[in-house]
């Protein structure tokens, strides 16, 4: 009753212009905030002075209210010690008013540390009482309502970076937030990083590696020379294909340790693709110092690299252009020295060239060619020569070797020396090849079933095609029978390609296919490369051929290779044969087969016929 009494003491209080009270307008406040709790309770309001039912009635609500006020100080706390940030409030005298434990956590403060009314600077003095935390930027910017936003950044001392934005309000208090950003800022400077740099060797990739060189190029005083060395490593990609990629990775970050270890400090080394790399070399005379610095990479990267216990040898190809002589901005003297490299490959690797005017034409031709060549095989435009293999114990043709040519609308007949290695740099050797196999054993299914045909097949067919699907289509499609196909091979497929091509070549033995090794007796490594597959022919390369009827030595060589190939069960064929006395002195050491101009030219497929029919009748080599 006492209580009551007190209430409408406070509730007569005073009188407002509408004769109303404060009290009253408590009563009508609370009433309007739990009208749905006590609906019963609306004739409240018709009332000025409150009744005792009115009294209890109010003071239901009134322990709602502060139940309901408990509850969301509660849910407050638990939203706040919750949040990911660290938050706090602070009055306008700068003394905090309430913070969260993520707020501690972040700064390494205790509980005691952040009890309502301490001061900001108590706690910045506790913050600062492990080491001073660096602040790494900050910022500010205006709010229309007259506060302001305040950005900062500080860097722990265990690392970690804190964000904190603080709003302060137009009377001085403020309101700030913390976030732990080090992961966030750690992956953005990875990002970074890997926008500018090759994330296998760490080394700057091609875009930071152009701007290296605008900056070089930029600064470079009158008189000063830049050289900038592009590399390749040759046929790297022989490398993925038998050792793995994995590996290839490993080797990779080799080359580009022991190119570091020679480009230096003064130097800037990129990589630009796969296997290729470049350095920019300044503030040197040159050409003198960029021509040791070749010499001594190539000199380095011909050492072995390590692959586990195995060795992996490898050359480098590189081209090299000199401002201001081959040019003076980025673009042309990156063109310039990569027209350098094309050289340098094309003339068959393991060297450098310096860039000269002439070759940016001869580059252009090239281009030319290419594009003309890719038309050709769009286009089917080859044709096959054959050029016949004479058996010598049987004095007639055996079979026939396919030979590719191509007849260039404008250009004429184009050798298959100057077409063919561009076929393979640029990979339509898959499509050429894969051609040819399918024309050959067409044409020789309508040959005599004891004539056979050789194709040959090169070592980028191993690695960037199914070879064996190839040869399986070819066969049945013209439903040749295997063993009248004749597959020719040089070193390089196993020099190159050693572990992928030996199960292919196996493979294709034991469907009846025979295998040859073409060009024997030029590498040097022919004789390893017979112990390591069990081949069916081996072909004495024509140089070998041309000395043996007037210099006894290389008689001697010819007789050698004849009586090894007997003594390993293979046959030799000898090619470039042109007259009669190498014939004859073939003929006196039981060589197996010949081939060359003094039996026939390569011809037509439509001259196959009339070839077969003059060796069967005449029944000795001769030109026909």
């Amino acid at each position: 009753m006492e209580a009551e009494a007190l209430f409408r003491r406070q509730c007569a209080a005073s009188l407002n212009e509408d004769g109303t009270t404060d009290g009253q307008r408590l009563v009508r406040l609370v009433i309007d905030t739990y009208r749905e709790q006590a609906g019963s309770i609306r004739s409240l309001e018709r009332h000025a002075n409150l009744t005792l039912e009115e009294n209890e009635a109010l003071q239901v609500l009134l322990n709602q209210a502060n139940r309901s006020l408990t509850e969301q100080s509660h849910l407050l706390e638990i939203v706040l010690n919750h949040l990911p940030l660290g938050l706090c409030i602070f009055d306008s005298e700068q003394r905090l008013i309430v913070s969260n434990i993520r707020f501690q956590q972040l700064f390494g403060l205790e509980a005691d540390d952040t009890r309502a009314g301490t001061s900001i600077s108590s706690l910045i003095t506790k913050i600062d009482g492990l080491e001073k935390p660096e602040v790494r930027a900050a910022t500010r910017e205006g709010r229309a309502d007259g506060g302001r936003i305040r950005r900062r950044e500080w860097e722990m001392n265990d690392g970690r970076i804190i964000q904190s934005v603080v709003t302060v309000l137009p009377d001085g208090s403020n309101i700030s937030i913390h976030a732990d950003i080090t992961d966030d800022r750690k992956a953005a400077e990875r990002i970074a990083f890997l926008a500018h740099h090759d994330p296998l060797t760490g080394l700057p990739n091609r875009i930071r590696f152009r701007e290296q060189l605008d900056m070089a190029l930029g600064a470079r005083k009158p008189d000063d020379q830049i050289a900038l060395i592009h590399l390749n490593l040759d046929r790297f990609k022989s490398v993925n294909n038998t050792l793995g990629v994995s590996a290839g990775d490993k080797i990779l970050r080799q080359v580009a340790d022991r190119l570091r270890a020679l480009a230096g400090k003064s130097n800037i080394l990129a990589r630009l693709g796969s296997d290729e790399f470049a350095i920019l070399q300044c503030g040197r005379e040159q050409p003198w110092n960029v021509m040791a610095l070749a010499d001594q990479i190539r000199r380095e990267l011909s050492e072995p690299f390590f692959r586990g216990e195995k060795a992996v040898e490898l050359s480098v190809s590189m081209g090299i252009a000199v401002c201001p002589k081959d040019g003076t901005e980025t673009e042309l003297l990156l063109k310039h020295a990569g027209v350098a490299l094309s050289h340098a490959k094309s003339g068959g690797r393991r060297g450098e060239r310096f860039f000269s005017s002439e070759m940016e034409a001869q580059l252009e031709a090239r281009h030319a060619l290419e594009a003309d060549l890719r038309r050709a095989v769009h286009n089917e435009e080859f044709e096959l020569h054959y050029q016949p293999l004479y058996d010598m114990a049987e004095r007639r043709i055996c079979g026939f070797e396919a030979l590719l040519r191509w007849s260039h609308p404008t250009r004429g007949r184009i050798a298959p020396m100057e077409f063919i290695p561009l076929a393979e740099e640029v990979g339509l050797i898959v499509d050429i090849g894969r051609w040819v196999l399918k024309r050959a054993c067409t044409d020789a299914a309508t040959w005599p079933a004891d004539i056979k045909v050789a194709v040959n097949v090169s070592a980028i067919q191993f690695i960037s095609s199914d070879l064996e699907e190839d040869v399986s289509a070819a066969l049945a499609a013209s439903e040749l029978a295997p063993e009248r196909l004749e597959i020719e091979i040089t070193e390089s497929v196993l020099m190159e390609n050693r572990d992928e091509a030996l199960p292919i070549l196996h493979a294709l033995r034991q469907r009846g296919i025979r295998i040859s090794m073409d060009d024997f007796g030029t590498g040097y490594s022919s004789l390893s490369y017979l112990s390591s597959f069990p081949f069916d022919k081996i072909k004495i390369d024509k140089s070998f051929v041309n000395d043996i009827v007037d210099n006894k030595e290389a008689f001697a060589i010819m007789r050698a290779i004849i009586l090894l190939g007997n003594a390993l069960g293979m046959r030799v064929t000898v090619e470039g044969v042109e007259t009669a006395q190498q014939h004859d002195l073939l003929a006196q050491e039981a060589c197996d087969e010949i081939q060359g101009y003094h039996i026939s030219s390569p011809r037509p497929a439509f001259d196959v016929p009339q070839l077969l029919a003059g060796s069967q009748r005449s029944g000795k080599a001769q030109a026909v």
